[in-house]
């Protein structure tokens, strides 16, 4: 008797040969996931590096949210910046851990479209 892995789905029978599928519907679900929670990392690292010169560079005044702007004035900018976004990472890979993927990949746009842009245009353009 002919084992399959446990991570493909049952064979399918095409022209008289089983021929394994080796997606199934969850390691696709999985992949995306994986996809979107390293999206979200590395959005989140980049809203904070780019944060963090913007506010060295022009002050703090120019930070638009005023959570990250009271953590930064009372810890000072490197650990109040840092803070805001080792939480938001936390948080991020506990929506991964229970499999809310599409919020993810929401969070990940958003950040792209609402700080990572517009401090790139700010610092760069």
């Amino acid at each position: 008797m002919q084992q399959e892995a446990l991570w493909c789905e049952p064979a399918v029978e095409f022209g008289g040969s089983r021929i394994p599928q080796l997606w199934s519907a969850r390691s696709r679900r999985l992949t995306f996931g994986n996809i979107a929670v390293i999206a979200f990392l590395l959005t989140q690292c980049l809203d904070g590096v780019l944060t963090y010169v913007g506010v060295t560079t022009y002050g703090i005044g120019v930070e638009a949210n005023p959570l990250i702007a009271t953590l930064m004035t009372a810890f000072g900018h490197g650990i109040g910046v840092m803070s805001a976004k080792l939480i938001a990472a936390g948080l991020g890979i506990l929506l991964h851990l229970y499999e809310i993927h599409v919020a993810i990949a929401a969070l990940s746009a958003f950040y792209l479209a609402v700080a990572v842009l517009p401090w790139s245009a700010l610092l760069f353009f």
